[in-house]
């Protein structure tokens, strides 16, 4: 009964964001466009370096393909929570919907829903585009350990898209994490080159953020070969990860909630 309900409840909030994404056909075309000339600068950029390099024994093209594809794909996810409560707010229906029999952490989950798949078609098509399109060397998937890192990163974005919600609940500033993503995260994880190319304090940096070990792991999963040893260590650091940050972010936004109850501010923005 209780799968059933929520089964309805994900359908009805995934059919409003098709219906939503329908009016504004533009933006998606646009999207692509905008994929399509950053896989084709991306292309010229690996072509003007030269083969010769090959960041962990990975052809630089298919390097910068999985890692901002990925990097993008989590980045948005966690987007998805916040941009969520932000349009509650701004609609004046926040406190309505926090309030519903729902628990409040399960439907900010389904809600966000939508857009994690929305991104995750995306994902495909932009890494299909780039691995094929552009012929770039392809291996044997490690398929386990792709399916492995895909749902530990996506337990991690879950985690930081809570943390995310719970700093825009209490202070309206959840985009600060975004800022923080966007400005720096990106430079620390890997994302367009090796991290072992960074000087020691910052690799230091670069193994206590969750985003570094999915991109690495993905790359050797997908990019690595079949050996599943290749990619066993990257996956138990995001299993950590996940074990410790989902468990905070349900709690710092069950915990936002309740101190906005208290203080009477869940409806400003």
């Amino acid at each position: 009964m209780i799968v059933s309900g929520l089964a309805d409840k994900a359908w009805a909030i995934f059919r409003r964001d098709v219906l939503t994404a329908l009016r504004y056909r533009s933006a998606f075309l646009l999207t692509i466009a905008g994929a399509i000339t950053e896989l084709a600068a991306f292309y010229y950029l690996a072509k003007a370096i030269g083969p010769g390099f090959r960041p962990e024994g990975i052809d630089y093209f298919s390097f910068l393909v999985v890692g901002t594809g990925f990097y993008t794909f989590l980045v948005m996810g966690i987007h998805s929570f916040l941009q969520t409560v932000q349009d509650a707010q701004q609609s004046g229906t926040f406190e309505v919907l926090m309030t519903t029999s729902t628990t409040p952490s399960v439907l900010l989950c389904l809600s966000a829903m939508s857009a994690f798949l929305r991104n995750f078609v995306q994902f495909m098509l932009y890494l299909g585009a780039g691995l094929l399109l552009y012929r770039a060397p392809l291996r044997v998937p490690n398929i386990t350990a792709s399916l492995l890192v895909f749902c530990l990163s996506l337990g991690i974005a879950v985690s930081i898209g809570m943390m995310a919600a719970a700093l825009q609940v209490s202070i309206q500033k959840g985009s600060v994490v975004l800022y923080a993503l966007g400005s720096g995260a990106w430079l620390l994880t890997g994302t367009l080159f090796p991290v072992s190319n960074l000087p020691a304090p910052l690799r230091a940096t670069a193994t206590l953020i969750p985003i570094t070990h999915a991109l690495d792991a993905l790359r050797l999963a997908l990019l690595g070969g079949p050996r599943f040893a290749a990619v066993y260590q990257q996956i138990g650091i995001l299993a950590v990860f996940c074990v410790v940050l989902l468990p905070l972010g349900l709690l710092a936004f069950s915990h936002s909630l309740h101190r906005a109850r208290q203080e009477g501010t869940l409806s400003s923005y």
